[in-house]
């Protein structure tokens, strides 16, 4: 049977690790970011790995294109795809949620922390079922579009390069979550959110 939020005041079986405001979730990112792991240097790693792809493509592509189709993808790709793919992003992080039986998911957006996401609010979410979440868009994006970055013509390799940089930088905060999970991976943790209350809560299991 699923855990309920009523279950986490249990203090035999829970103790609280975090509470976190969502207007302090940018703080955490940026602290766990900080702190050398292997999950954060996968994540490094990747970043510049996309970037070598992307710049081998720009010196293939110089000769045979006029500067201003250049310009013009690396616009779609640094600006137009990222904004248009933010629902689309969300929406991976939607389906597991809602394949998990969460009931009430929520999106929301802060503009000061330039941060999206995605919650199910009063849903007690165990270890494994929040890393799947967190990684979704980074996994099926990144296969997609580079899959996509291999097969289409020239130009347009240029530009979803680009997109899957921005898109990887953009995966930082689900990845500053994971990392919280790896360095406390000796700790069973369970997290819910209240959404009316732009708070996240993380509870061990004791």
């Amino acid at each position: 049977m699923a855990l309920q939020v009523e279950d986490m005041d249990d203090q035999t079986r829970f103790r609280q690790l975090l509470k976190i405001p969502y207007d302090e979730l940018l703080s955490f990112v940026f602290d766990q970011i900080k702190i050398r792991s292997a999950v954060m240097m996968f994540f490094w790693s990747v970043c510049v790995f996309i970037i070598a792809i992307a710049l081998t493509v720009r010196i293939n592509i110089a000769p045979y294109y006029p500067l201003k189709t250049i310009i013009f993808h690396t616009l779609l790709g640094l600006l137009i795809f990222p904004v248009l793919y933010i629902p689309v992003h969300e929406l991976l992080h939607i389906i597991p949620f809602f394949v998990s039986g969460a009931k009430r998911i929520r999106a929301g957006m802060d503009l000061k922390q330039f941060m999206f996401y995605v919650t199910a609010h009063r849903h007690v979410t165990p270890p494994v079922q929040f890393k799947f979440v967190a990684i979704m868009p980074f996994i099926i994006t990144g296969i997609v579009f580079f899959g996509l970055i291999l097969i289409v013509p020239g130009v347009w390799k240029w530009s979803l390069s680009l997109f899957l940089l921005v898109h990887t930088t953009m995966c930082v905060g689900d990845f500053a979550m994971l990392n919280y999970y790896f360095i406390h991976r000796n700790k069973k943790i369970y997290t819910w959110d209240d959404f009316d209350e732009k708070i996240s809560y993380f509870y061990e299991e004791i």
